[in-house]
């Protein structure tokens, strides 16, 4: 499975349980799984975290990070057009920027049982337009997604995952 992570999962971990400073084990673990093939960012979704001014951008600016977590593929313009009519109607230039670049991730998506998109967003089924969330677009698209929470417990991250890795390798 690939897990492409939209900016939001990232930003809650740095935000919360999982800051820089505090757990550090798990910025290494992404960075793991980034080399392995198994957690990528579109480079729209990338680019949104990089633009930041913080800790968390800062490490997405270090070129071992990005080499491990930049999906190296360009986005098919035709699926981000579907995915665009997902959120329904003529979307003037205020629902472009209220959408961001969630269509790219879930474009890199679609068609793709093997991808699934981990978001922080929560279903909200009865959100029209622009303010749909991304796992409801993701159910309309056909596409898998996943929490945060359940993503680090399929991918079993834990503390020590790197002590483990090296007992196994």
């Amino acid at each position: 499975m690939l897990y492409l992570l939209d900016a939001n999962a990232l930003i809650t971990a740095q935000n919360t349980w999982y800051g820089h400073h505090r757990v550090p084990e798990f910025w290494r673990w992404l960075i793991h799984h980034g080399d392995a093939g198994t957690v990528k960012l579109p480079s729209e979704i990338y680019a949104e975290v990089e633009a930041g001014n913080d800790e968390l951008a800062a490490w997405m600016h270090d070129a071992a990070t990005k080499k491990a977590l930049m999906l190296a593929e360009q986005i098919d313009p035709g699926a981000v057009q579907v995915v665009l009519a997902c959120y329904g109607g003529l979307l003037a230039e205020d629902d472009m920027i209220t959408i961001g670049q969630d269509p790219f991730l879930i474009a890199a998506a679609i068609g793709n049982p093997a991808r699934c998109v981990v978001t922080a967003e929560v279903s909200k089924p009865t959100r029209t337009g622009a303010r749909r969330h991304v796992p409801n677009i993701c159910d309309d698209c056909g596409v898998n997604w996943i929490s945060p929470v359940k993503f680090i417990a399929e991918l079993d991250f834990s503390t020590d995952w790197d002590s483990i890795e090296k007992l196994l390798g």
